[in-house]
């Protein structure tokens, strides 16, 4: 009967790389070390960038503002929180967001004290002829059609006499007109103190939403026919 002869044991001694290019040596704490650190960065770099988005949202796009007083009564009321595209400061004519059209909310510094700011609505715009008689509105002589005032807001019946807007300004005035200082009393707006474009209310709740431009019209301008395509005239009293 045979026996088979035990051999002898291989001792394999430490591991190491170069004992096979496949073979990958770790030292778990230092590799759990190295991976918190990794993963850090990576958080420290998606925070800045997050901020810098913000950042130039705010600076370029658009900015919360907060209504105080009652000038812009019933579309506005104190306390209210809105939205401003800030892109109309570059006047992109392109776009109706980029540039400024009558009928829409602006805010904008305060021409006799630029650290404070209002929000109004632009009237008259560079070139036109703006009076004001018993209380309505006339531009170039032609009724301006005003659909968002409230008739109990609008009681005054003073006169304006004829202002012409001058280039790179703007006549702006408050919807609740017999409470509103506006350029009635401390004249136009320049373009360059117009710093946005009121487009989306998100406080309060019950009011959340979209701000769309005040549907004005020319009095005599067809429907859907741009106003500066109808004939207008420069007598402030022209078809009365």
């Amino acid at each position: 009967m045979g026996f088979f002869k035990q051999t002898k044991g291989y001792e394999f001694g430490p591991v190491s790389a170069s004992d096979d290019g496949e073979i990958q040596v770790y030292r778990l704490k230092k590799a759990s070390r190295s991976g918190i650190w990794f993963e850090s960065l990576r958080l420290l770099r998606d925070i800045i960038l997050i901020i810098s988005v913000f950042v130039l949202f705010g600076v370029f796009v658009a900015q919360p503002v907060v209504v105080d007083g009652e000038s812009m009564v019933p579309e506005l009321h104190e306390g209210e929180r809105l939205l401003v595209n800030k892109l109309v400061y570059y006047d992109i004519q392109k776009f109706d967001w980029g540039h400024i059209e009558r009928g829409d909310i602006v805010v904008f510094w305060y021409p006799q004290d630029p650290e404070k700011s209002f929000v109004k609505r632009v009237i008259g715009l560079p070139g036109e002829l703006v009076e004001i008689q018993e209380g309505r509105v006339f531009i170039n002589g032609r009724l301006l059609e005003e659909p968002y005032l409230s008739p109990d807001k609008n009681r005054s019946t003073l006169d304006y006499s004829g202002k012409r807007v001058d280039d790179h300004y703007y006549f702006v005035m408050g919807d609740n007109r017999d409470n509103s200082l506006d350029s009635r009393t401390w004249g136009l707006v320049p373009a360059k103190y117009i710093y946005g474009k009121a487009f989306f209310r998100y406080w309060r709740p019950s009011k959340v939403g979209v701000l769309h431009r005040g549907a004005t019209k020319l009095e005599g301008t067809p429907e859907g026919m741009p106003e500066d395509a109808a004939p207008v005239s420069d007598d402030p009293v022209a078809g009365m």
